[in-house]
């Protein structure tokens, strides 16, 4: 996984002394080295594991294609779709479920197949 947080260096979300959140104090341009002084929130894709993080950035590689997403990580329709429900979970985001409805459009679509929509309909029918 790449870092997403600068060359070699992990951004941390947590004081290791006492477990609080932590907040960016200090900007600095790299051009003409200008400090600013602050207190900024870190944004909270930066507060997911690593691995969602990465998890995001092929979702947009993949331009939110699950499919695509299938492929590329080699896992199921159902499981791509729970981990962005947990994603926006984390994230704080509760879209509404996926409905009877969308779930045959989807089929109709060709987005997901026969096995998927009957999967989702046992598991996610509201």
């Amino acid at each position: 996984m790449k870092n997403l947080s600068g060359a070699g260096k992990k951004l941390i979300t947590r004081c290791p002394f006492c477990g609080d959140d932590l907040a960016i104090a200090r900007l600095l341009c790299c051009g003409c080295k200008t400090q600013i002084d602050s207190e900024l929130q870190i944004p909270l894709f930066f507060r997911l594991p690593p691995d969602l993080q990465e998890f995001v950035m092929i979702f947009l590689r993949c331009q939110g294609k699950i499919r695509d997403m299938e492929k590329e990580l080699g896992i199921s329709y159902p499981t791509v779709c729970k981990r962005l429900d947990l994603v926006n979970e984390l994230l704080g985001n509760k879209g509404p479920p996926v409905n009877r409805t969308q779930i045959l459009e989807q089929l109709e679509r060709g987005e997901i197949s026969v096995q998927e929509a009957t999967q989702l309909l046992k598991e996610r029918i509201v």
